[in-house]
């Protein structure tokens, strides 16, 4: 299994929350690659797999994740899940901006977005 990148995921409650860490993270260098209104990515421009997500709400899933782990088959983490009796969170669903996702819970109670991108 190939894992491409780990991005934290912070929930900010707000527009203004989003803004002002931004604001903060560009002093550290970080740059926006994505900004869906509700959710905002900042990643390093040397090395474009270093992010971080910003959201005000969770589109299409329950809860906002704390991590988001891009996997090279989504599907077949999704099986290994399943069989191994981790709590799936949010079944795995195809999304209109590219990406196929599923939310688990790790053993700590956190959410993790596991997702591949599409095409």
């Amino acid at each position: 299994m190939t894992i491409r990148r780990i991005v934290p995921n912070i929930e900010v409650g707000d527009g203004e929350g989003m803004r002002a860490n931004g604001d903060f993270y560009g002093l550290l260098g970080f740059e926006e690659v994505m900004d869906m209104g509700w959710v905002r990515t900042l990643a390093s421009p040397s090395e474009p797999t270093a992010q971080i997500s910003f959201f005000t709400r969770e589109r299409t899933g329950p809860v906002v994740p704390d991590l988001s782990v891009e996997v090279e088959d989504v599907d077949a983490v999704y099986a290994r899940m399943r069989a191994a009796g981790a709590e799936i969170v949010r079944e795995p669903q195809d999304e209109e901006w590219g990406v196929r996702r599923f939310f688990v819970r790790d053993p700590n109670g956190r959410v993790v977005n596991v997702l591949t991108h599409r095409g």
